[in-house]
């Protein structure tokens, strides 16, 4: 797959996108969104990409901590990964993705949709 370098941070998406496709085709939809939560874990390791799992973010209004929220994985301190094993990624799927990079000033998400015959990807530019 050759990256094109018009979007912000092409390079590292393309590669979280291979190893998703990668996932995708070995195992194929129908699992929980758990297990392709660990299988991306393991190839982001095996490919020595830097990554947070599940990392907690704090949500912060008027100046007081109303709560955690948890996303599935910040890869290379910059790009906001989200797993979906669902039917279709709506409108609420990105409101939330949104609402996660504002939170934590971070510019790019990717929503990967594993339910799908074919791996269905949504990139997410704040």
């Amino acid at each position: 797959m050759s990256v094109d370098n018009k979007y912000l941070y092409s390079a590292s998406t393309s590669r979280i996108i291979n190893l998703a496709i990668k996932i995708h085709k070995e195992l194929g939809p129908g699992f929980i969104e758990r297990i392709y939560e660990k299988a991306l874990n393991h190839e982001l390791i095996k490919n020595k990409i830097d990554f947070e799992k599940q990392k907690i973010i704090k949500v912060r209004y008027d100046n007081i901590l109303l709560g955690d929220q948890r996303i599935d994985f910040l890869i290379e301190d910059k790009i906001v990964v989200e797993l979906k094993a669902v039917s279709e990624i709506n409108e609420i799927h990105i409101s939330q993705m949104l609402s996660y990079l504002k939170t934590m000033s971070k510019k790019v998400g990717l929503i990967l949709n594993f339910a799908k015959n074919k791996l269905d990807i949504k990139r997410v530019v704040l």
